[in-house]
C-alpha cells in the first residue's frame, strides 16, 4: 500500500506546504551532515590545511554535481505535472523517460569531471600546499556523480507525487552510516581526506538502494513497464529541455561560486578555512528556505498540471510571509551564536579564521529574506514552464561574481567577498519577481 500523500490540488494551502517541507528540511539537514561532519572531523583530526583543501574543492564539486542534481530536479517537475493531470500512464511515461535521459546526462558529467578536474584546479590558482589533497578529494566524489543523481531522481519522484517522508528516512540511515564511516576511515584506517570522500560516496549509495527498493515495493504508480519506456521516448525532448534549463541554471550559479573561490584562495589558508566553515553554516541555516522552495515547486508543478493559476498565486503569497518570519528568527540566532558555531565547525580557535567566518555569516543572514524570495520565485517559474527567465537570473549572478572577482575584491579585499552575494541577490530578485507576477498564465490563468 502506498503511503498517504500530501494533497496540493485542493483544500488548504500553507499548512500542507509546511507539513510537506518539514521532511524535506530534515532531509537537507542530513545531506548537509555529510559535508559538515566531514568538515568537523577533518578540522579536528587533520588540521587547517586539509580543511582548506576541502574548501577549495567544494565549489568545483557543486559545479559538476550541481548540474546533475539540477537536471534531476527538472525531471521531477515534469513528473509532478504528470501527476497533477491524474493520468497514471502519462506519469509512468515521464518516469521512464526521466530514467533514460538522466542516466545519460550523469555519465557525461562524470566523464567531463574526470577530464577537466586537474586543469580546473590549476586555473583557480589552488594553493600548492593544498592542491594534491583537493584533487584527491574531489576526484573520488565526482567519479560517483551517478550515485548522487540516482538518489536525487528517486527522491524527486516520491516528492512529485506528494511523499516527502520516505526520502527523509533513507537519508537518516545513510547519514548515521556516514558518520560511522568517517570516524572509521579517517581515525582508524588513517585514510585521511580520501576516507572522508569514500565515506560520503558509500553512504549516498546506501540511500539510493533503499529508495529504489521502497519505490519498487510500495509505490507501483512510479514503476514503468517496457511499454512506458517505448512511449516515454516521446517525452525525451521535453524532459531534456526542462532538465537542461535547471541543470544549466545550477551550473551557472556554481560556476560563479568557483570563480569567487579563486579570489578567496589568494587570502591564505586561514581565510579559506574560515570561509569553508562559514559556508557550511550558511548551507545549514538555509534549510528552511530550500525546503519551502522545494515544497512550493511541487505545489506549483501539480497545480500547473491541474490548470489552477488562482491557487498558485495564493500559495506563493503565503510562502513569502513564511520567508519573512523565518529570516527574523534566523538573524537573531546567528548574531548571538556565530563565533561559537564557527569554532565548533572548524575545530579551530585561530582568531583570523573565527573573525572572518563570523563577519561573513552575520552580514549574510538578514539577506536570507531576499534569497528566500529568489529561491521560491525561480523554482516556481520553472514549474510553470518558464525556462529562459530563471536561467537569465543565474547569468546575472555569474556576471556579478566575475565583476567582483576581477574589479572589487582586488581593491577592497575580504570586505568585497562578504558583500558580494547579498548585493547580487537584490538585483536578481527584482528580475524574478517581475517575471513571475507579469507572466500571462499567472495573471490570467490562460496557458499559451
Amino acid at each position: 500500500m502506498e503511503m498517504q500523500k500530501t494533497n496540493f490540488l485542493e483544500g488548504r494551502i500553507f499548512l500542507p506546504m509546511l507539513k510537506f517541507s518539514i521532511p524535506i528540511m530534515l532531509s537537507i539537514f542530513f545531506q548537509q551532515m555529510y559535508n559538515t561532519v566531514d568538515t568537523m572531523i577533518v578540522g579536528y583530526t587533520l588540521g587547517e590545511e586539509t580543511l582548506a583543501a576541502i574548501g577549495v574543492s567544494s565549489p568545483i564539486f557543486e559545479l559538476f554535481v550541481g548540474f546533475a542534481l539540477g537536471f534531476g530536479n527538472g525531471l521531477s517537475i515534469i513528473i509532478a505535472r504528470s501527476y497533477g493531470t491524474r493520468d497514471e500512464r502519462l506519469l509512468k511515461n515521464s518516469v521512464a523517460g526521466s530514467i533514460i535521459v538522466g542516466l545519460i546526462v550523469s555519465i557525461v558529467v562524470t566523464v567531463l569531471s574526470a577530464v577537466f578536474m586537474s586543469p580546473l584546479l590549476k586555473l583557480l590558482k589552488t594553493p600548492q600546499e593544498t592542491f594534491a589533497l583537493s584533487y584527491s578529494y574531489i576526484r573520488k566524489i565526482t567519479l560517483f556523480t551517478i550515485v548522487l543523481f540516482m538518489y536525487n531522481l528517486c527522491a524527486g519522484m516520491l516528492r512529485a507525487v506528494g511523499n516527502s517522508f520516505m526520502p527523509l528516512v533513507f537519508l537518516i540511515v545513510s547519514s548515521v552510516l556516514n558518520i560511522g564511516l568517517d570516524f572509521l576511515f579517517i581515525t582508524v584506517f588513517k585514510r585521511g581526506i580520501d576516507g572522508a570522500a569514500e565515506a560520503t560516496v558509500i553512504s549516498q549509495g546506501v540511500s539510493v538502494a533503499l529508495c529504489i527498493i521502497y519505490i519498487y515495493k510500495a509505490v507501483p504508480s512510479l514503476i514503468p513497464s517496457k511499454e512506458n519506456f517505448v512511449e516515454g521516448k516521446s517525452m525525451h525532448k521535453q524532459l531534456t529541455v526542462q532538465g537542461l534549463s535547471m541543470g544549466f541554471m545550477s551550473c551557472i550559479v556554481s560556476a560563479g561560486t568557483v570563480i569567487l573561490q579563486s579570489a578567496i584562495n589568494g587570502f591564505g589558508y586561514l581565510i579559506i578555512a574560515g570561509h569553508t566553515a562559514a559556508r557550511r553554516l550558511f548551507q545549514v541555516t538555509l534549510m528552511p528556505y530550500s525546503a519551502m522552495g522545494q515544497s512550493v515547486n511541487t505545489f506549483v508543478s501539480q497545480n500547473y498540471g491541474a490548470n489552477n493559476a488562482k491557487r498558485i498565486r495564493k500559495g506563493m503569497l503565503e510562502s513569502y510571509i513564511y520567508d519573512g518570519v523565518i529570516t527574523i528568527v534566523m538573524t537573531a540566532l546567528i548574531w548571538l551564536f556565530a563565533p561559537a558555531i564557527i569554532k565548533f565547525i572548524s575545530g579551530s580557535s585561530e582568531a583570523e579564521l573565527v573573525s572572518y567566518g563570523s563577519r561573513y555569516i552575520k552580514f549574510m543572514v538578514p539577506f536570507y529574506f531576499v534569497l528566500g524570495l529568489l529561491t521560491i520565485t525561480r523554482t516556481s517559474l520553472q514549474a510553470i514552464d518558464s525556462k529562459i527567465l530563471p536561467v537569465l537570473s543565474s547569468v546575472m549572478e555569474l556576471i556579478g561574481k566575475i565583476l567582483f572577482t576581477i574589479i572589487l575584491i582586488p581593491r577592497f579585499g575580504i570586505n568585497a567577498v562578504i558583500v558580494c552575494e547579498p548585493l547580487i541577490w537584490c538585483f536578481m530578485v527584482v528580475e524574478l519577481l517581475i517575471s513571475f507576477w507579469t507572466n500571462k498564465y499567472i495573471r490570467t490563468g490562460k496557458m499559451e
